[in-house]
């Protein structure tokens, strides 16, 4: 702690995390431990798959590659610290460590919203002009859209950390969550937030309603389309292609949505904590799910890979 103007600035932090009962934290590093696993198994192993199979070698498998691999890094700013913290008497966090995560975090979840925008763009592309699809979505291009997305995510991220940080903690330095996040440490400042929760709404806002206008106006014109297609066969055919990105973004956007669009004043660490599980921990596990369970292609690629490696045993 340091002292300036006769306040306490904090200079460490303390994460409560979801319990301080030990037998809880057991059974909570336990399911975080399985979940983690399950999500660097998933996102890794689907990677392998687009990567070895020549049939996933097209724009919608780069653009599912890229999530995971986005998944994999996701997961990993959050699960490791859990996990640290379930079995530690010491929860202690330093003010750069904070900074740290707080800027990878707020990095990795914009590159995520634009990742999904650019995803449903080409979800668009591939269904209203699916003869020219190879051709309107080029690999150069599929390389600059998740270049991009990463661009934009992290300069936001830089952008978020600053104004963030730009403010004095004082008095309490517990932080009743499991990472440091911009709802917690507001409530620490020692300074007058108006202008910052101005510049964080500007900069949340202006991120979500870019990237929701791309997947809102990709997916209308892909229910044009549909409409007109004749065959129940072909539509429902047309809708399946789409239906694993419909539920990846549903995930991801309505539990940020529902996070940062509440007032201050319903804010509870509770119901933060729980909110922020599924963009944090449970969408990275799911994605890889969702975009293989499902999909003929990828367990067709996956048969002929397990086969291929039974035979040489």
């Amino acid at each position: 702690m340091e002292v300036e103007d006769n306040q306490t600035l904090v200079t460490e932090f303390v994460l409560v995390g979801f319990t301080t009962d030990p037998f809880l934290r057991i059974i909570f590093f336990v399911l975080f431990l399985l979940s983690y696993i399950l999500t660097l198994t998933g996102n890794l192993g689907l990677m392998a798959l687009i990567y070895l199979e020549s049939r996933l070698h097209t724009p919608m498998y780069f653009f599912v590659g890229s999530l995971s691999f986005l998944d994999v890094w996701y997961s990993s700013v959050y699960t490791p610290r859990i996990l640290s913290d379930c079995v530690s008497k010491n929860n202690h966090m330093s003010l750069a460590g904070c900074t740290a995560q707080f800027f990878f975090s707020g990095g990795l979840a914009y590159s995520e919203c634009f990742l999904l925008a650019f995803m449903a763009y080409d979800r668009f592309v591939a269904i209203c002009n699916p003869l020219l699809y190879t051709t309107a979505m080029p690999k150069k291009l599929c390389v600059q859209l998740v270049a991009g997305a990463y661009v934009a995510g992290f300069a936001n991220a830089i952008a978020h950390t600053i104004n963030t940080f730009r403010l004095h903690f004082c008095g309490n330095n517990v932080i009743n969550h499991y990472f440091c996040d911009a709802v917690p440490l507001v409530k620490m400042a020692c300074d007058d937030t108006q202008v910052y929760e101005l510049i964080l709404t500007a900069l949340i806002g202006s991120n979500m309603l870019i990237t929701t206008a791309v997947i809102m106006s990709s997916y209308t014109g892909i229910v044009a389309v549909i409409i007109h297609i004749r065959s129940a066969t072909g539509r429902r055919k047309a809708f399946f292609t789409c239906s694993a990105h419909l539920v990846s973004v549903t995930l991801f956007y309505g539990s940020i949505l529902i996070m940062y669009s509440r007032p201050k004043s319903q804010h509870t660490p509770n119901w933060d904590k729980a909110n922020a599980l599924f963009y944090t921990v449970v969408n990275p596990l799911v994605n890889p799910l969702i975009y293989s369970l499902r999909n003929n292609d990828v367990k067709a690629a996956f048969k002929k890979i397990w086969g291929r490696f039974l035979a040489h045993k």
